[in-house]
């Protein structure tokens, strides 16, 4: 069995998640994190038993024996530069969504993988829900027929949704629906998509922060197989719901349907001092004593797997960058009010930045 050496980069909510998983997986040899707030890299350094804890990522760099690293740093916008980095110094990555910030960038880290003949995947945790994960085997064995139209529909609470939004102004489209965007056009591969009609809706978002930034997005995307499906996300759900994440899927085919509530209510607590909440309700998971509730953690353990013993990544980044091409698109038509054809004629110059 090989094992390897990892970094993580960031060691917040997810990056936390990453590094406390690769420091009890036996492929990793030895684990190395940054962090740019240093009681939190102290923390995570004693917690994982890393080998090295640094608050300049570009130490981890050069590093011999770190083969794989997790690139889990917040804002959005550091994203490009860092794996652009990573990848220069020959190290495989997994970057967690978004992929880049324009397409442009996009392409520049996919071509310098596979020049360099480096795994590199971004991160759709949601493919490892076992929920969605039967919803594309039902459409792949062909239990519901061919694929007509499907819905998703994704919501989070505002308190998360204002955590997200003041940090990068970027959408819904961009920042929950991508998630959906990924898992539904994944399900219908190889078909592409060739349209996209998007509308926001305004509410408190723009009303408690002051900036332009919609409460929900829905998205309609036509695929060149004529199946067509419809995305709808939104962070602003009362503070009381006691849950972080709430999700409906259907997908109609011509011999069958198939339907997921997603929405974490089959285990609740309900206490004297913190009435109702429901446990294990975030999209990421949580970790329960000697196991792991969500999908966070196997997509992780994938991607070890994938440099150690060289499989393929579950997640490609081109079919990452399709993803953001198409929220790229629905942004674009909820400000034109047009519905947008891909591929975007100017995919060059736009950015997926509100």
């Amino acid at each position: 069995m090989k094992r390897i050496g990892v970094g993580i980069i960031g060691t917040g909510w997810c990056g936390g998640i990453r590094a406390e998983t690769c420091a009890a997986n036996p492929l990793v040899s030895s684990l190395h994190v940054a962090e740019i707030r240093p009681e939190r890299l102290d923390e995570i350094a004693k917690a994982t038993g890393a080998s090295t804890a640094v608050i300049d990522y570009r130490q981890l760099l050069a590093i011999a024996d770190v083969e794989a690293i997790y690139i889990s740093t917040t804002p959005e916008t550091t994203h490009y530069p860092m794996a652009r980095d990573c990848l220069l110094a020959d190290k495989h990555v997994f970057l967690e969504k978004p992929i880049a910030l324009s397409l442009v960038e996009a392409d520049e880290l996919i071509a310098l993988a596979r020049e360099r003949k480096l795994k590199f995947t971004i991160g759709y945790s949601q493919r490892f829900n076992p929920k969605f994960a039967y919803v594309r085997k039902s459409i792949r064995d062909g239990s519901i027929g061919r694929p007509v139209s499907a819905l998703v529909s994704r919501h989070i609470t505002r308190n998360l949704g204002k955590k997200i939004s003041g940090r990068i102004k970027l959408s819904p489209a961009a920042m929950e629906a991508t998630h959906d965007l990924d898992f539904v056009l994944w399900c219908l591969e190889p078909a592409k998509p060739v349209r996209v009609y998007s509308q926001i809706n305004f509410g408190t978002m723009r009303e408690t922060t002051g900036a332009q930034i919609p409460d929900t997005q829905w998205i309609t995307v036509t695929m060149d197989s004529g199946v067509s499906f419809v995305i709808g996300a939104g962070w602003t759900l009362p503070p009381g719901y006691p849950n972080f994440s709430t999700t409906w899927i259907e997908f109609v085919g011509t011999e069958g349907a198939v339907m997921v509530d997603d929405s974490h209510r089959d285990v609740v607590l309900n206490t004297m001092s913190k009435g109702m909440v429901l446990p294990m309700s975030t999209m990421p998971g949580e970790a329960v004593d000697h196991t792991y509730a969500g999908p966070m953690a196997a997509e992780t353990i994938h991607f070890l797997e994938a440099v150690a013993f060289d499989k393929p990544v579950l997640v490609t980044p081109e079919h990452a960058r399709m993803v953001m091409e198409v929220y790229i698109a629905a942004d674009l038509s909820a400000e034109s009010n047009q519905p947008m054809s891909l591929p975007l004629a100017d995919a060059k110059k736009v950015r997926a930045v509100a």
